[in-house]
């Protein structure tokens, strides 16, 4: 397929996108810019409510050229607020002004198929499944907050699309090679915002950089999202040979509106996030997905432009869905923890990569690798990065095979046996160390995962510390000890999964432990979507007849988020008139604890365990059954409202994000448990807890439900009443749950479950309790 991107000298930007895909936190900076935060619009004319923010910043610059010099963003659609380059002094006297909410620093974030969609069971074959009830996603329009797209890749063609819906007000914005004509029936528009970053770091220099100054992706970050959520289908797929088959997104008739606020340079601007937001609410969009955020200290929810973005877009109607972060499998990791938003943990699926390592004494052991290359036909002498490291070298380091460790002349033309270290170096790390010592392949021996990592220039096989010991043990036997790689193979269906990934963030959020976060797991270990050439291009050897790939796996939380965006695409136009906490309960009520053998689910870590709310929140996804989930924990804006009540914000800020004059309910008890989640938190239980919840049926009119509880170890539960009757008249009934710890001692947090059960539904939320002594219990 021609194209209109052409190979110019830029600097490789590798390293970068390692650092965005473990969610590496940027180094915190002095900001030159603020946000100053107004909530909701007071005007119903966007040119009132810009000339309102160019009158504030005159007063304080005293002028109003000033004022437009330093305005960088003027939020006026979906809520009112501005983003200046101010000094810390003008951003305090803004701070104090009557109807400014909260006046917000800059912050820089970081970016946290062919099988994953049949693993669920997202497919035409499915009689009455949620692909041909929904429609594959048509009537619903995906924004995709990311790094643009690469507009001419095949799953974003425009063949058997619909009209443009007509409540469509967005744009097809042009730029650096790419112009309106990018834009079709599939993605109807695209936008691109630079400001924020620009003024943090200077003007980007796209003859430098692997960038362009417009919606067009140099990454391949946002083309891989979007085509996950959203992709056309594409038949005969695969990464050099490997997981052939059927590429498709989600919800593959669904519209794509690209919304590019991330830079392959250094990450996303909270200021370009959040005119983001304010556009895409104008647009039209039915659901946001946003594949970034920031790593803990989580900043409060009036401080965070996600949670502030997305708060608006919720009471729009629209459903926001983000990535958990990859900062696991440690617990109190996981972010974008807004009970507004869907959090999405990532799991694996049934599709393995092994690769056989044969050695000399004609034994051979297997690992996992996507290895394609011909130059392990035979065999090559192997030795032990402690073995060949310089004298001076930390043994870790060694070990790991870490830059400057290993000794370059006793590596050269040898395959080097590495082990992750305490400090969890990464593969990637080892593979380039070996790369650049003229190395021709790397063993990594590693904490236990399903995530293959891709090396460049090298075959790099992952096995687990069992395997690395066996071949350690095999080299100190043999006077030359040598091995010879197998291709890769693509197998499915051998593997246990889905199982929650070593990498993806864990509970209890750390800002507000009542909101169980992630909410729902979803497939985001080696998903293979579409790619940017140009970014694939920096990565092979086009010298050796490599083209550019079009499709390439990546893991992370980053490729979970779009699956259930692609799946609440479907859920909407199948349920267009649900609220996004509706359809955010349907995916937690209806999710499955199991893997596909009926076996309790596992959740990668140090070691593997049994896998717990923390882990994955309600559960795997289960799409098919969450198109009729027989009963919903539907929460509106002003249940959200009483949220921010309950976490300290003052009745005048609450007053102006909600628009409209607020009250804090101060003496109503348990305003944070009360919260109607479709699950139950209680972080800090001295004795009794009682708390409530509503549920609306969405089922049958006439229905019976009758409780079931498991409890958390150590804990009665009460349900009452224990029996919902539903009518043609009510639709809608209030229950108690009671919570008694039985043991009086400064515990751990457990787990149960509380099930609604009319014959047909089965309607689950996860229970949390951790049984406390005190509020504050030091140690003695």
């Amino acid at each position: 397929m021609a194209s209109s991107w052409n190979f110019r000298a830029k600097v490789p930007f590798l390293l970068l996108l390692v650092i965005q895909q473990l969610g590496i936190v940027l180094p915190a900076f002095s900001t030159n810019v603020h946000i100053v935060y107004m909530g909701e619009r007071r005007h119903d004319e966007p040119e009132l409510v810009t000339d309102s923010h160019h009158g504030i910043l005159s007063d304080i610059l005293g002028s109003r050229e000033a004022a437009v010099e330093s305005m960088l963003y003027s939020y006026k659609h979906g809520f009112s607020g501005f983003a200046a380059v101010l000094k810390p002094h003008q951003a305090t006297l803004i701070a104090d002004l009557p109807g400014v909410v909260h006046v917000v620093p800059n912050r820089i974030l970081s970016l946290q198929t062919t099988r994953s969609w049949d693993f669920l069971q997202v497919k035409p074959q499915v009689v009455n499944g949620i692909l041909e009830k929904g429609q594959s996603g048509g009537g619903s329009i995906i924004g995709i907050l990311d790094t643009g797209i690469w507009p001419e890749s095949e799953s974003f063609r425009d063949v058997g699309m619909g009209k443009v819906p007509s409540h469509w007000k967005g744009i097809c914005q042009g730029g650096e090679e790419f112009s309106s004509s990018n834009c079709n029936r599939k993605i109807i528009g695209a936008r691109w915002y630079v400001k924020g970053y620009e003024a943090e770091f200077g003007k980007i220099n796209t003859s430098d950089a692997v960038e362009y100054l417009s919606p067009r992706d140099a990454s391949g970050h946002g083309t891989h999202t979007a085509s996950t959520a959203a992709g056309a289908v594409v038949d005969n797929v695969s990464f050099m040979g490997l997981a052939k088959g059927t590429a498709r997104g989600g919800a593959p008739s669904a519209w794509l509106s690209i919304y590019k606020v991330c830079w392959s340079t250094g990450g996303c601007s909270s200021a370009d996030l959040l005119a983001a937001f304010d556009d895409a609410i104008f647009d039209g969009v039915d659901v946001i997905s946003a594949s970034l955020g920031s790593s803990p200290p989580l900043a409060s929810y009036v401080d965070d432009v996600l949670s502030i973005g997305s708060f608006h877009a919720m009471a729009k109607g629209i459903s926001v869905v983000c990535s958990a972060g990859n900062s696991g499998p440690y617990p109190q990791t996981v972010i974008n923890t807004a009970p507004w938003v869907i959090t999405v943990a990532a799991n694996t699926i049934d599709r393995a990569f092994p690769t056989a390592i044969m050695m000399g004494n004609n034994q051979t052991v297997v690992g996992q690798a996507l290895y394609t290359g011909n130059n392990m036909n035979k065999f090559y002498p192997i030795v032990y990065g402690e073995d060949i490291a310089y004298a001076d070298s930390d043994e870790d380091s060694a070990r790991s095979c870490d830059a400057g460790s290993l000794n370059g002349t006793l590596v050269r033309g040898k395959v080097v046996l590495c082990f992750q270290s305490r400090s969890q170096k990464t593969a990637a790390n080892a593979a380039r160390t070996i790369l650049e010592m003229q190395g021709v392949g790397v063993i990594y021996a590693q904490y236990p995962a399903k995530d293959v990592t891709l090396a460049h220039g090298i075959p790099l096989v992952q096995v687990d510390f069992i395997v690395g010991t066996y071949l350690l043990n095999y080299m100190e036997a043999t006077r030359n000890p040598v091995v010879k790689f197998s291709l890769t193979k693509t197998v499915v269906g051998r593997q246990v999964s889905p199982e929650v990934a070593f990498f993806s963030a864990r509970g209890p959020s750390s800002l507000s432990p009542t909101v169980l976060k992630p909410d729902v797991a979803a497939p985001g270990v080696n998903i293979l979507a579409a790619w940017t050439p140009i970014a694939s291009a920096q990565s092979f050897d086009t010298t050796k007849n490599q083209l550019p790939l079009g499709f390439k796996f990546e893991s992370g939380t980053s490729m979970s988020c779009p699956h259930i965006s692609g799946i609440v695409a479907l859920l909407k136009a199948i349920h267009p008139t649900w609220s996004p906490a509706a359809i955010k309960s349907a995916l937690i009520t209806t999710a499955s604890l199991k893997d596909e053998y009926s076996l309790s689910a596992v959740a990668e870590g140090a070691p593997d365990k049994k896998a717990d709310p923390f882990d994955y929140g309600g559960g795997h996804v289960d799409p098919n059954r969450a198109i009729a989930p027989g009963l919903i924990y539907d929460m509106k804006v002003p249940d959200y409202v009483q949220f921010l009540c309950s976490m300290g914000y003052n009745d005048t800020a609450i007053s102006n994000i909600a628009k409209a004059p607020n009250k804090c309910r101060s003496k109503t008890k348990n305003l944070l448990l009360n919260l109607n989640l479709p699950s139950i938190s209680i972080p800090e239980m001295k004795n009794r807890v009682t708390v409530s919840r509503i549920v609306t049926n969405v089922g049958p009119a006439i229905s019976v439900y009758v409780a079931r509880v498991e409890a958390p170890p150590g804990v009665n539960v009460i349900v009452e009443p224990s029996v919902l009757s539903f009518n043609f008249t009510s639709n809608k009934m209030k229950f108690k749950v009671t919570f008694c710890s039985l043991v009086r001692i400064q515990g751990r947090y457990t787990f149960g479950n509380l099930f609604w059960e009319d014959g047909s539904h089965v309607v689950r939320i996860p229970l949390i309790v951790r049984p406390i002594i005190e509020y504050y219990y030091p140690e003695v």
